[in-house]
């Protein structure tokens, strides 16, 4: 059974960087997609960023984020710099199987990110 735990949340002042990681496991094959999302209160999850074949980012975060993966951990990382308040949110991690046309993703439990002074 694939799980996917999530560490690196916290509180963190404007302008301030944290880092979130995301280890997989339970796959017998490399994910295809691995990535994050973001929900914050009274909103629905948006994507943050996802890096398969290429590296894709949310216009928001463009500049600010940074994915990266380490297929030898099945893991993946959420590198934030320039952190702004609006940027409060519980962050998801996924991992995506494609198989036969159809994407099999996992979530992760989900990690609180707080900006504020």
């Amino acid at each position: 059974q694939v799980q996917l735990v999530e560490s690196g949340g916290g509180l963190v002042q404007p302008g301030g960087s944290l880092g979130l990681s995301c280890a997989a496991s339970g796959s017998n094959r490399r994910f295809d997609a691995m990535g994050w999302y973001r929900q914050a209160p009274g909103k629905e999850r948006e994507l943050v960023g996802l890096i398969g074949g290429s590296t894709d980012y949310a216009d928001f975060v463009k500049g600010r984020f940074t994915i990266s993966r380490d297929d030898a951990k099945n893991t993946v990382y959420l590198q934030m710099n320039s952190l702004k308040p609006e940027d409060t949110a519980v962050y998801y991690c996924n991992a995506d199987l494609f198989l036969n046309n159809i994407v099999q993703r996992y979530w992760g439990q989900g990690t609180q990110v707080t900006v504020s002074s």
